[in-house]
């Protein structure tokens, strides 16, 4: 074979591989041109089978990917092919205020810029977000580690009030447990500054502290972290009803996005796994 070839006379120029192996430039070059194409075929189905499953990869995290499954390639190889074959992510983003800050309840500083979190349990961020289903929409509340990038709790209920970030902190504080002066960031919706959802913060002694009014960059990575769930799973599911939505994000944020997603702050390795390497340094 050519390949055989230019391994066994890596220093012999094309010219010379050819008189070796009595054939012509043209028969030559050809069959190296059918041997790339072979070659990206079989890359393009191996690409296919990481963003059928990951819709929202781009190229850097698909190349993770690939390697982690054992398939060493290089990006720029990967961006081409995905490019070639139409691969390539396109986010759609659709938006449904889901935070209402006209009220009267305590409002508290932005501690965000003055904490940079070195170990999990130390910052947790916090959001609302809406999910469409067949007869309207429910809504989903989560609690993401800063640290470690992991959501940590969530809930899931037909109803926007308090008890729906509420229950989603109680269950992160099931998980987790964290040791007092905890600082927990939100916006500054309803839910979050009322007196019970502030109170119940305090009782477990965590800091509160928000996002400057309108803006979301302040609370960054729970916005990315929506983003993420509605291109890889919400936008690409059709849900019957709040048991229907339930069950896949269940699947989606506690098997999926914590334990097998890739994230590219985090060295690109899934949140448990960078956790795990974490207390066992």
């Amino acid at each position: 074979m050519i390949t055989d070839a230019r391994v066994a006379h890596p220093t012999v120029s094309v010219r010379r591989l050819c008189e070796l192996h009595h054939v012509s430039r043209s028969w030559y070059s050809h069959q190296l041109g059918r041997e790339a194409v072979d070659q990206d075929q079989q890359l393009a189905e191996d690409i296919e089978a990481v963003v059928l499953k990951w819709t929202g990869y781009g190229y850097r995290r698909v190349t993770h990917e690939l390697a982690r499954r054992g398939r060493s390639v290089n990006h720029k190889r990967v961006l081409r092919v995905m490019r070639e074959r139409r691969l390539l992510c396109r986010a759609r983003r659709r938006f449904q205020t889901t935070t209402d800050s006209t009220h009267n309840q305590s409002r508290f500083a932005n501690l965000l810029p003055h904490v940079i979190p070195t170990r999990p349990d130390q910052v947790w961020q916090a959001d609302l977000t809406y999910i469409r289903v067949k007869q309207g929409f429910v809504y989903l509340a989560c609690v993401l580690d800063s640290f470690i990038r992991e959501v940590v709790g969530w809930s899931l209920s037909r109803f926007m009030d308090v008890a729906l970030p509420l229950a989603a902190l109680d269950n992160a504080l099931k998980a987790r447990r964290p040791a007092a002066g905890l600082v927990h960031h939100s916006d500054q919706g309803v839910q979050y500054a009322s007196r019970i959802y502030v109170d119940r913060l305090r009782s477990m002694g965590m800091i509160p502290s928000m996002s400057r009014r309108g803006n979301p960059y302040d609370n960054a990575r729970m916005e990315s972290f929506y983003k993420t769930l509605k291109t890889e799973e919400v936008n690409v599911q059709d849900y019957l009803d709040l048991d229907d939505a339930r069950q896949h994000l269940d699947h989606f944020i506690g098997e999926l996005y914590n334990q097998e997603r890739l994230h590219s702050s985090l060295d690109y390795v899934p949140p448990t796994e960078f956790a795990t390497r974490y207390h066992s340094a």
